[in-house]
């Protein structure tokens, strides 16, 4: 990937975002876009939603379960 070396001052303005933004050029046709670095470090720690019992009632496979052709087959009819 190529890269291109910013001033100060545009650095220091994207610096300010923390989400995804256009850039645009003076006319206002659209460049590119810059989506900022996300330090690792401020991601917060995903468990499951499901804990070890429900997963393991999920495995057993009890419940009825339907063929996508099935379900579609029953939309259909609604």
């Amino acid at each position: 990937m190529n890269q291109i070396t910013l001033d100060a001052s545009v650095s220091n303005k994207l610096n300010e975002f923390t989400v995804p933004i256009e850039l645009c050029d003076p006319s206002g046709r659209v460049l590119g876009r810059f989506v900022p670095m996300i330090d690792p470090s401020e991601w917060e720690a995903v468990s499951p939603a499901a804990g070890e019992a429900e997963l393991d009632r999920r495995e057993q496979g009890n419940e009825e379960r339907y063929s996508t052709a099935e379900v579609l087959a029953y939309l259909e009819k609604r």
